[in-house]
C-alpha cells in the first residue's frame, strides 16, 4: 500500500517573476524569471511527477485515471481538481479574472477558476488588486474602457500569514513584492484586463488582453467574502481552518503549525494536499517515518486514515469538494 506521493516541482517563466524560490526553498531553478512553481497538478500545461516509492516515475494525471483507489471515491472521466502553485511576484501581474465552471467549460474546454492565496512573504506595502468598484456592467464597461484604472480598481495591503479567497468573476491580481501559496481548481484560463503596456522580451509584443471575456465573467457588483478562519489549539500545535464549504465549494484549505508532534486525519475516502513553507520534521505514517523539509510538496492518498508529523513546521493544507 503507498502511503504517500511526493512531487517534483515544475517551474514556469513569467514575465513578472523572480528568482526567490531558490532563496526561500532551495529549489534549483531553471534560468529566467521563475514566477510559477506548479507544486501539486495534474494539468496538462505543468504535470507533477512522483519521486517516491513503487509509482516514482509516473505522474499525476496517470495515477488519477488507472488508480482509483489512491483518491476514494471520484470519477476518473474528470480531470484532478486542484493544482497548488507557490508564486513570486518579483514584478506585478496583469489585472484578470477567471471564468467560472460554466463559462469555461463553453469557451476554454476545462474547468474555471475559483483560487485563494496564503501570503508567505510581502515586502512593506505589498498590495493586492482584489475587486472593483462599479456598481453597474455598465459602469464597469465604461471605467475600463477609458482605462480608468485607479478608480475602478480596489487595493488591499496584505502581509505575510495573509488569507485571500479569491472566487471565480474576482477582478484580481499579486502584486510586486509578494510570495504566495496557491490552492486553486486546476485550470489555467486567465483573462487579462491591464497588463501596464508591457512588453514581452521573447515576442517583442504587448501581451493580449481579453477584454470582451472579461467583461462577460466580471462579478459586478463586487462583494467580498466574509471569511470565518477559525483556529484550533492542540498542545503546542495550531490548526487554521481558512476556507470550507459552503463558502468555498470547491476546496477546504487549512494551515497546520506544529511545535512537536501532531496526529492529523481525514475522512475515509477523502485526499489531502500538503505543501511544507517552513521548517523541518517528519511524517510517520505506518510507523514508517518521511523526511519533510520547506519546499517539499505530497499527497496523502484515500488509503491512509491517520498520519502523525512530527518536528516544527508550518503546511498549508487541502482537501477537494466533491
Amino acid at each position: 500500500m503507498v502511503d504517500v506521493l511526493f512531487f517534483k516541482p515544475v517551474f514556469h517563466e513569467k514575465i513578472w517573476g523572480g528568482r526567490k524560490l531558490a532563496d526561500m526553498f532551495g529549489y534549483d531553478l531553471p534560468d529566467g524569471r521563475i514566477g510559477e512553481c506548479w507544486a501539486i497538478s495534474a494539468h496538462p500545461h505543468g504535470r507533477s511527477q512522483v519521486e517516491n516509492g513503487s509509482y516514482r516515475g509516473q505522474f499525476l494525471d496517470d495515477l488519477w485515471a488507472h488508480e482509483p483507489e489512491l483518491f476514494g471515491s471520484h470519477n476518473a472521466d474528470k480531470p484532478f481538481p486542484l493544482l497548488t502553485k507557490i508564486l513570486d511576484a518579483e514584478d506585478s501581474l496583469s489585472v484578470q479574472v477567471h471564468p467560472d465552471d460554466a463559462y469555461a467549460e463553453e469557451h476554454e474546454h476545462e474547468l474555471g477558476k475559483t483560487e485563494c492565496w496564503y501570503i508567505i512573504s510581502a515586502d512593506p506595502g505589498a498590495y493586492l488588486i482584489y475587486g472593483h468598484q462599479a456598481k453597474s456592467r455598465d459602469e464597469m464597461k465604461k471605467m475600463i474602457a477609458a482605462g480608468d484604472w485607479e478608480h475602478f480598481l480596489k487595493r488591499l495591503p496584505v502581509k505575510a500569514g495573509d488569507f485571500v479567497y479569491v472566487p471565480s468573476g474576482t477582478v484580481h491580481a499579486l502584486n510586486a513584492g509578494i510570495v504566495a501559496l496557491e490552492t486553486q481548481q486546476s485550470s489555467d484560463t486567465t483573462y487579462r484586463l491591464y497588463d501596464y503596456d508591457r512588453v514581452d522580451q521573447q515576442t517583442h509584443e504587448k501581451r493580449s488582453l481579453h477584454i470582451q471575456k472579461s467583461e462577460e465573467v466580471i462579478t459586478v457588483p463586487f462583494k467580498a467574502p466574509e471569511l470565518q478562519i477559525s483556529y484550533q489549539r492542540i498542545g503546542d500545535n495550531v490548526i487554521t481552518n481558512y476556507v470550507e464549504p459552503p463558502l468555498s465549494p470547491y476546496f477546504a484549505v487549512w494551515g497546520w503549525e506544529i511545535f512537536d508532534s501532531l496526529v492529523l486525519h481525514h475522512e475515509i475516502g477523502a485526499y489531502t494536499l500538503c505543501s511544507v513553507i517552513s521548517g523541518s520534521g517528519s511524517l510517520v505514517i505506518n510507523h514508517e517515518s518521511h523526511l519533510l523539509q520547506k519546499g517539499m510538496h505530497f499527497l496523502i492518498p484515500a488509503t491512509v486514515s491517520d498520519w502523525q508529523i512530527e518536528g516544527q513546521l508550518h503546511i498549508i493544507a487541502s482537501e477537494a469538494v466533491d
